[in-house]
């Protein structure tokens, strides 16, 4: 088999392949080649020829003791990958137990049949070896945003998109809420899974209503999270309608929040529109667990925030007081901010509203101040 190093160096150029690994895979498939049309059971090796640049497929024999017992299969046959010390003595008087006899073979000297099955196992090698290096190369990409055009809509409404080399599939569920998709149209998602599948080969699933999405658009359109300033800490949405993003500046001249929305809104809103006019509400983040929780409530405003920890000294909930004025901006139309403020701090939220009692003096309304003290203490 002549000139083989030519064929891989040629096979990786047009695969995109490393020379070395595309010879393994031609040195494996001529072993199992060997195995097919020679004797599935021989120890075989494929060696490279470097003057010819030729593989060679030697059958390997290992010397053993006249008395081991791996001299013979379990049905009492001859094991053809060793040979006892005394038959080997018969070639060489000089081998000893543990060295290795060395027979070369030619696949040539099977014909059609070795030709045919030399080729098919080549394919199969190279083809498993294209799909080792997709899967590693999304694998890695797992939460990054890719693009492509749309190929097909099946009747379950999965979107199948081309991503460069390889085909990606957005499941309905992982749509943005009333948005469609037709062939031809270009669009964005981020790699949510990507899996190895031995009948269909690899499988990459998109999302757009991942948070992550969100976080990778923002990093599209805002060169301060594009570049490190801006570090986006924390994020959570329900697709389609609003989402929460808390922001850290690295730069004290750098305002997190005003860099992300930018001039008029012009950064926030090229975001919102690509996630089909999703509210998104831009806060700084904290390591102060109570001020951040406060943070995540907006827009209401409210009194005091005592954090409950479990056994492990964990946080575990959050009980915010709140005037009762407050009471259903916190909640949000059908419970939206108190859910994205739960996702954000991870953490069960409960409210209580302010004590009011009645000035007899004057007929007016006063409200606790206890709580409000507090939480203002935080900020001091």
């Amino acid at each position: 088999m002549e000139k083989i190093l030519d064929i891989a160096d040629a096979i990786a150029h047009e695969k995109g392949l490393e020379p070395e690994k595309v010879i393994e895979a031609l040195k494996t498939a001529f072993v199992q080649t060997a195995k097919r049309v020679i004797n599935k059971d021989f120890a075989f090796e494929a060696q490279i020829d470097e003057k010819t640049k030729a593989i060679n497929i030697i059958q390997t024999i290992t010397v053993l003791a006249d008395d081991n017992e791996d001299l013979y299969t379990e049905a009492g046959d001859v094991n053809p990958a060793f040979m006892s010390l005394s038959d080997a003595k018969a070639y060489d008087d000089q081998v000893e137990v543990g060295d290795q006899l060395q027979d070369e073979h030619s696949l040539e000297d099977y014909g059609r049949t070795g030709a045919s099955q030399l080729h098919r196992e080549i394919e199969f090698h190279i083809q498993r070896l294209v799909e080792d290096e997709l899967f590693n190369k999304y694998k890695s990409k797992v939460g990054t945003l890719v693009s492509g055009r749309v190929t097909r809509v099946d009747a379950q409404q999965s979107t199948y998109i081309e991503v460069d080399e390889v085909r990606a599939v957005l499941p309905m569920k992982s749509r943005i809420k009333g948005e469609s998709f037709d062939v031809g149209d270009h669009i964005k998602a981020v790699v949510r899974r990507v899996n190895m599948d031995k009948e269909n080969g690899i499988q990459i699933e998109l999302s757009r209503t991942s948070p992550k999405f969100l976080e990778e658009l923002l990093a599209l359109e805002v060169p301060e999270i594009a570049d490190g300033t801006v570090i986006v800490e924390r994020s959570a949405r329900i697709p389609g309608e609003r989402a929460k993003v808390a922001l850290l500046s690295t730069h004290p001249q750098v305002d997190a929040v005003g860099a992300t929305v930018g001039v008029k809104g012009v950064r926030i809103n090229a975001v919102s529109e690509e996630l089909i006019g999703e509210n998104i509400d831009c806060i700084e983040y904290t390591t102060i667990p109570e001020l951040f929780v406060s943070r995540t409530m907006s827009p209401a405003i409210i009194s005091h925030v005592e954090i409950i920890k479990n056994e492990e000294g964990e946080n575990e909930k959050v009980i915010i007081t709140l005037p009762a004025d407050q009471k259903s901006k916190a909640i949000g139309k059908s419970g939206i901010n108190i859910r994205l403020a739960s996702m954000l701090t991870g953490m069960n939220i409960e409210l209580v509203e302010t004590d009011s009692t009645t000035n007899e003096a004057t007929g007016e309304i006063e409200e606790s101040k206890d709580g409000v003290d507090a939480l203002e203490a935080l900020f001091n």
